[in-house]
Order: C-alpha cells, then sequence, then structure tokens
C-alpha cells in the first residue's frame, strides 16, 4: 500500500514515495530548496519536479505552512503573502497528473506521529509541534485533530512565539542548545498557562538532536521527540491523500 508526499517548507520542498503500513518513505526522498521569492507558481513547479521524478501520476497529498480549508490558504507566515487566497488544489492540480490533497504540514506531521509514531495509542490530549522557519502545532483529543491551530503565533513576551522559540531562531542567533531550550521552555510554559496536555511530540529537523535539548525542559508536561522526524510531513500528507481516494 503506497502513497505520495511532498511537505511545502519556508526553506525546502521534500517529497517521496510512503509505505503506508509501515509509515515509512521507500527509498530516499528528493529535497529542492523553496524558490525566493516563494511565489505560487515557482512552488507548484517546484512540487512537480519532485512528483515527475518519481513517476507518481495518482493522488498526491501535499503540506503547506498555513491554514488551510477546502484546497484554499488563509495565511502565509513564512512564504510570500500571495499565496492567501490562494486555491492551491486547484493550482497544483493544474501541473501534476493526478488529483491533490492539501493540508497544513504540522496537522500533516501530527497525524503521522499519531498513526504510526510517538502518539501511537495515546489518548487524552496530545500537541504535536514542529520546531523548523516557524513553529507549526497539531493538537489531537483521544486520537481527533483540531485543524489548523496557529500555537506559534501565541504571544510570548510581547512577540510571537515562533520568532524567539523556532529553529530558525536558533540558527539565525546562533544559539547554543542550552539558550536556545531555555526560550522553548518558556514558550512551553505560556502554552501550559492555557492548555492541559497529557503529552507533547516536538518534531522538525532538531528532533534528530532530542538528546541536546528536550532534558532541559522544565515543562508538566511530558515532552517526547518525534519518531518519524523531519519525514513525518510527507508521511501524514501521503496518508491523508490515501484515505481521501478511498473515502
Amino acid at each position: 500500500m503506497r502513497g505520495f508526499g511532498v511537505d511545502i517548507g519556508g526553506s525546502g520542498i521534500k517529497g517521496c514515495l510512503v509505505d503506508l503500513e509501515k509509515g515509512q518513505l521507500i527509498g530516499e526522498r528528493v529535497r529542492i530548496e523553496t524558490p525566493q521569492p516563494s511565489h505560487p507558481a515557482a512552488v507548484y513547479a517546484a512540487v512537480a519536479r519532485i512528483v515527475e521524478e518519481f513517476g507518481w501520476t495518482e493522488r498526491t497529498g501535499v503540506t503547506f505552512p498555513g491554514v488551510m480549508k477546502h484546497g484554499i490558504a488563509y495565511t502565509a507566515a513564512n512564504v510570500e503573502k500571495s499565496w492567501i487566497g490562494t486555491d492551491v488544489d486547484a493550482g497544483l492540480e493544474e501541473l501534476l497528473p493526478g488529483t491533490v490533497v492539501t493540508l497544513n504540514d504540522a496537522d500533516a506531521a501530527g497525524i503521522a506521529e499519531m498513526r504510526y509514531g510517538a502518539g501511537r495509542d495515546q489518548d487524552g490530549v496530545v500537541l504535536m509541534l514542529t520546531f523548523g522557519t516557524g513553529i507549526g502545532s497539531a493538537l489531537f483529543t483521544d486520537g481527533h485533530l483540531v485543524p489548523n491551530t496557529e500555537f506559534g503565533h501565541i504571544q510570548v513576551d510581547g512577540e510571537d512565539g515562533e520568532r524567539r522559540a523556532s529553529a530558525a531562531a536558533r540558527d539565525r542567533e546562533d544559539l547554543s542548545y542550552p539558550r536556545w531550550a531555555e526560550r522553548v521552555d518558556r514558550y512551553l510554559d505560556v502554552l501550559e498557562s492555557g492548555l492541559w496536555l497529557d503529552l507533547i511530540i516536538v518534531g522538525g529537523g532538531v528532533s534528530k538532536k532530542a538528546d541536546k535539548w528536550v532534558p532541559l525542559l522544565s515543562t508538566r508536561t511530558p515532552v517526547v521527540p518525534a519518531q518519524l522526524q523531519n519525514d513525518a510531513g510527507i508521511v501524514g500528507a501521503a496518508l491523508v491523500a490515501h484515505e481521501r481516494d478511498q473515502g
């Protein structure tokens, strides 16, 4: 049982075939730098290149770093603002051989972790956070997604939480893992003031180095690294597209 997912990010676009029984990539993923400026037409072309490289012709799952409702982008925090109001499904389907299902990138990653990874069989309230160009969030109650949460934009000490606590902020300011962990801790403290969570899953590229910063956090909620790490968005997109096709 195979699917195909593409994960659009602020810095890179990556895609691969996915084994939907195991929740694993089949072969090596292809990654292309996100075009700058990241206008829709340029990004669509990059997605089409990735899909074509694998010869995939069926339904494709595609993530987008913003609020997505019925194929329409409503926000675009870390890509060009011209995306807002764009029918992403329609734009991609002009270039791809099969139909397209789009969803928020963190929602896709969370869906993958809840099905195959750190959130598997986890009841209660689970929050997936992806640390990258920004901070994406996916909230689940007893395994059911609450779509399009934008917790990266919750105000922390007068500015968006992701402005100070994203992985990009760590790179931009050349912060050590302990210094950056202090910022993540403060961000999570603000989240926990309004959410009584049972589990926090942290993903994105920095999840590969979870041992360097997760043990430094002082949250009341258990925090675990994403098991699918930075492939979760691709896997989740492929899974949603496949299940939409079956439905």
